[in-house]
């Protein structure tokens, strides 16, 4: 692909169905699980981008058989029992949060020295609340630098397990990191959740991952603490697929949105393990109708007005209402998205600054944005190598002329064909 893209606009409201593909977040959950099962696991739906594809190498890299079908969107992976056949690997994990943090707890149930590093943003991304909860539970884990990120080494010898506590206000990822290796430590592991839990849903759809392979966890919540008891199990090789990834599916239904459309997405539901399938709710306050149907959902567009609203839980969104709110009437305030500034890039102040060239008013908040819209400027919008500021910003091109996108092929991370359904989708119309 070109080192910038035009998006034109569509003439017509953008009317059709589209399924996109597997979604990261259970993708890279179903291997690490299938990776320390015992048995084979066979997937399908599995997503195939750059984030995956650094799971798939690193679990080879620590000795696993792996089969993927890249074409076919499956794959076959003989699991481990929770002990990897490589006593040392080095892991290069790109800037794929979810790789990096999943891995570093599964290494520490091994038996030997593992090191994990990633690209010059992933050694901007923090680890150390992770690196500490699994110090805590007797792994011998550290950050090579001063600065509590990547590159982190590990000198396995299983993990001993016990209680610790884990902080949740800069990423779920953390908990769910513990909670998929917690299974194979030595002893029962009991993880109390420290302060706010940022984007829930996603420790939610970790345990049902889990639970799909057999184990389960009990959560025991007072006033004063939640607490997640994990006694040693062993996860069972299965059958497994899974669902369209729902944060892609936003761009679509905001597409519906945005061009006074109906889009309809299968294999996705209000039951969806996905929390993001909530987007669609907010685009109902917006002024779209939505229909939720068992096996799919169906955005049509409608007179757009703003709203505010708390996108902590779906936070992989926020950048996708952002361009919404561009054609709303009035200002839309998105809040409690403050971990977002952690993410591929500081997404907060890349949204801020891009609406701004794009001639939008807007007000940075510690958690959020307040977006008023104005009449769009022409410009190319700079993508910080972040895939969802350039999945969502075209939206604003389907209304708006002038709208290119730089750097397009950063979507490869999850969605490598994502400007192909997307100008399928509006021809198709």
């Amino acid at each position: 692909m070109s080192s910038e893209i035009e998006i034109h606009p569509v003439d017509r409201p953008i009317r059709g169905t589209i399924r996109p593909p597997g979604s990261k977040s259970l993708t890279n959950r179903a291997f690490v699980v299938a990776a320390l099962a015992d048995g084979t696991t066979e997937l399908t739906g599995v997503l195939d981008s750059r984030d995956t594809r650094v799971m798939v190498d690193s679990l080879r890299r620590l000795g696993l058989d792996v089969a993927h079908d890249p074409m076919e969107g499956t794959a076959r992976v003989v699991g481990c029992g929770g002990k990897f056949p490589n006593a040392n690997a080095e892991l290069w994990l790109e800037n794929s949060g979810t790789s990096i943090r999943f891995l570093t707890a599964a290494c520490t149930l091994g038996h030997g020295t593992y090191r994990l590093d990633g690209n010059a943003r992933m050694r901007e991304r923090p680890i150390l609340d992770l690196v500490t909860a699994l110090r805590g539970l007797g792994a011998e884990i550290r950050c090579e630098t001063e600065s509590g990120c990547p590159p982190v080494v590990i000198k396995a010898n299983g993990l001993p397990g016990g209680r610790v506590k884990v902080r949740g206000n800069i990423s779920s990822q953390y908990l769910s990191a513990l909670l998929m290796a917690a299974p194979r430590a030595t002893s029962h592991v009991e993880l109390e959740l420290e302060g706010e839990l940022v984007s829930e849903p996603y420790v939610e759809m970790t345990l049902r991952v889990m639970e799909q392979f057999g184990v389960k966890v009990a959560i025991e919540r007072t006033e004063s603490a939640t607490v997640y008891h994990v006694p040693r199990q062993a996860y069972r090789g299965c059958a497994y697929d899974i669902e369209p990834d729902a944060s892609a599916a936003s761009y679509f239904f905001a597409a519906a949105a945005i061009t006074g459309g109906e889009v309809t997405v299968p294999g996705l539901s209000r039951v969806a393990l996905q929390g993001d399938v909530e987007f669609a709710s907010v685009l109902e306050q917006m002024g779209c109708r939505v229909i939720w149907g068992r096996d799919s959902i169906t955005v049509q567009g409608g007179p757009l007005r703003g709203v505010d609203v708390d996108m902590n839980a779906i936070s992989d969104t926020a950048q996708t209402l952002s361009a919404v709110a561009v054609f709303a009437e009035g200002s839309t305030r998105i809040r409690s998205v403050a971990h977002m500034r952690h993410k591929e890039t500081d997404r907060v102040s890349a949204v801020a600054t891009e609406l701004r060239l794009l001639g939008q008013i807007v007000e940075e908040h510690d958690d959020g944005l307040t977006i008023t819209p104005s009449p769009v400027v022409p410009a190319t919008v700079a993508t910080y190598d972040d895939h969802r500021m350039a999945m969502s910003f075209a939206l604003i091109g389907l209304r708006a002329k002038g709208i290119r996108i730089a750097d397009p092929d950063c979507t490869s991370k999850t969605y490598p064909h994502y400007f192909i359904d997307l100008r399928r989708l509006c021809d198709e119309s």
